[in-house]
């Protein structure tokens, strides 16, 4: 069978989601008015709140979500079989992961721009708010300790690509600058940057002396570089200090100086990035040589798909970034279906060319198998075959193989640090809201509340020792991000739905993709930290342990305060009418 008809079926089922159910979900559910003042005009201060123009918008959001988790969680899932994998990122983006996003950003905007950790408090009680500011809290730092350690370990792995990764920056800030200040238009400068970046990504896959190959630099890989570490590892832990250093002024500049600027230019190499693979594809015309399902898999898919591909089918991170910073620079109530609905979209759609370039990449059945033998083996080699498979897709247009994975590096890591500052920022407003709720008031600074969140966000990657080595973190930690992502998730649709509720709207488009969630994914972690991280346990890992334990405790406890709340609700309801 030819990858093109799942691209094919994809785009259509895509395209029938946003032009029909979305349009659905924003006149009947939402009920999006024009004329309501958006948080952006209202508390308008040029730092956080800032009119944005949708398109900016979109791309802002778009690459704030779109990281290295709609590549990474697919690239493993299709371990299963193509087709679980394909029909969970199709129904899941237009059914759960679209009406998530919107209604999350439609209920920040409905509340002033507060995040979704604080509208707990309004909808179902103070107690709420805490535990889900933790939850949070813990879910933002293992996004960022993963994120982290996947950008570092790309420079090393594509060193041709670190360069034109940094030139983005500094234009970046240029284009702030000059669009913000001379009131003009960001697309044109935009374009510009993207060809400088991809000019440079090409000369360098050419032009060794650009590779900025750290391990290289510390005598090559197996030499001793310092403090015992080897080359390969003093290069991860240079990579995790500049980066952090980057993050924190990326986190605290202006949205406009270095967010949005950098985050259209990225909105556009997706765009030329899903071109490349879909045209790559279409020239190219690939036979699908994995498997359609695999009855022999070390482990079952159910309810594990729906916690490995979390991110491109749906994304409780989603949510922060919607209620965090989106719903704070939306010009237009009725521009969140564009902004959420069709970002959800966009991230669906690179889900989707993730699976088809992996599971065209082999040449053979017996290849894919031999290289996906087991769950394991399929979560170590995601990534890598993604990228590869990527690449060779490219080829289709006639671009070179070693260029091809050169640029396909470029925009994975583009949006892996896009979601990484757009974290950091989120974990500083939660640092900031929990030291005002517990009045701390030197958490509620700006600096300070950066600071530790870079610090422990460097920590949690660094010092843990794992299969990789020094500085297993991220690796580590992502079994646990995909059950605590999507568990957020169905708590921020609990939360919609109560709203809802509360305004006399049908629910159901909410709480049905809810109970759903939220049933799949507290059976698979119950069964993790029960059974595979206790300690009771002969492979027991005490940190995804101690992590998971306390977040579903916490989930269990505001899923119980809602509860409560409903039934309260459902009282006072019967009193008035009586």
């Amino acid at each position: 069978m030819s990858g093109i008809w799942l691209a094919v079926v994809g785009m259509l089922v895509f395209f029938l989601g946003y032009r029909y159910y979305s349009k659905f979900i924003a006149e009947k559910i939402y009920r999006l008015d024009p004329n309501y003042v958006t948080p952006a005009h209202q508390f308008k201060d040029g730092v956080d709140f800032v009119p944005t123009n949708k398109f900016v918008l979109w791309g802002h959001h778009f690459t704030s979500v779109a990281g290295a988790a709609p590549i990474v969680g697919p690239a493993i899932a299709v371990y299963w079989g193509w087709l679980p994998a394909v029909l969970w990122v199709l129904l899941g983006t237009v059914f759960a992961a679209g009406v998530h996003d919107f209604g999350t950003l439609v209920l920040s905007v409905r509340n002033k721009g507060q995040s979704i950790g604080t509208l707990a408090s309004k909808l179902i009680g103070q107690k709420a708010k805490v535990l889900f500011l933790f939850i949070i809290l813990l879910l933002v730092l293992m996004v960022n300790a993963v994120f982290a350690w996947v950008i570092a370990n790309l420079f090393i792995s594509f060193p041709a690509s670190v360069l034109s990764v940094f030139i983005q920056i500094p234009l970046a800030v240029w284009i702030g600058y000059s669009v913000y200040k001379r009131q003009g238009s960001m697309l044109l400068p935009s374009l510009v940057a993207l060809a400088v970046m991809y000019i440079s990504a090409i000369i360098a896959s050419y032009v060794p002396a650009l590779q900025i190959d750290l391990v290289r630099y510390f005598g090559g890989e197996g030499a001793e570089a310092a403090f015992g570490l080897s080359a390969t590892s003093m290069a991860f832990f240079v990579w995790i200090i500049v980066l952090m250093v980057y993050v924190y002024i990326a986190s605290t500049l202006p949205v406009w100086k270095l967010l949005q600027p950098r985050d259209y230019i990225n909105s556009h190499q997706l765009i030329v990035g899903l071109g490349l693979l879909y045209l790559g594809l279409l020239f190219s015309n690939p036979e699908i040589t994995a498997p359609v399902t695999n009855a022999s898999a070390d482990t079952s898919w159910f309810p594990l798909l729906f916690i490995t591909i979390a991110c491109g089918a749906i994304s409780g991170f989603h949510g922060l970034v919607s209620s965090g910073t989106s719903s704070k620079q939306l010009n237009n109530e009725t521009e969140a279906r564009f902004v959420g609905y069709l970002g959800s979209v966009g991230e669906g759609a690179l889900a989707l060319v993730a699976i088809i370039a992996v599971v065209t990449f082999f040449p053979t059945a017996a290849e894919f198998t031999a290289t996906y033998s087991g769950f394991a083996a399929a979560s170590n080699a995601g990534l890598g075959v993604f990228i590869q498979g990527a690449g060779q897709l490219a080829t289709g247009l006639g671009i070179p193989a070693s260029v091809a994975a050169t640029i396909v590096s470029v925009i994975v890591v583009s949006f892996a640090a896009t979601t990484l500052d757009s974290s950091v920022r989120l974990m500083r407003y939660i640092i900031a809201e929990l030291g005002t709720e517990y009045k701390i008031t030197p958490l509620t600074k700006m600096h300070v509340a950066t600071t530790l969140a870079v610090v422990s966000s460097a920590a949690l990657t660094l010092i843990p020792q794992g299969p990789k080595g020094f500085g297993s973190g991220g690796y580590l930690l992502w079994p646990l991000f995909g059950t605590s992502n999507q568990l957020l998730a169905g708590i921020s649709l609990l939360l919609v739905s109560i709203w809802l509720k509360r305004q006399g709207r049908n629910y159901l488009p909410t709480i049905i993709p809810m109970v759903f969630l939220m049933f799949m994914t507290l059976w698979a972690m119950i069964s993790q930290v029960l059974t595979e991280w206790a300690p009771w346990n002969e492979n027991s890992d005490w940190m995804l342990f101690a992590f998971g334990a306390v977040i579903l405790v916490f989930t269990f406890w505001i899923l119980l305060t809602a509860f409560s709340a409903i039934t309260k609700d459902h009282k006072d309801s019967i009193e008035r009418s009586a």
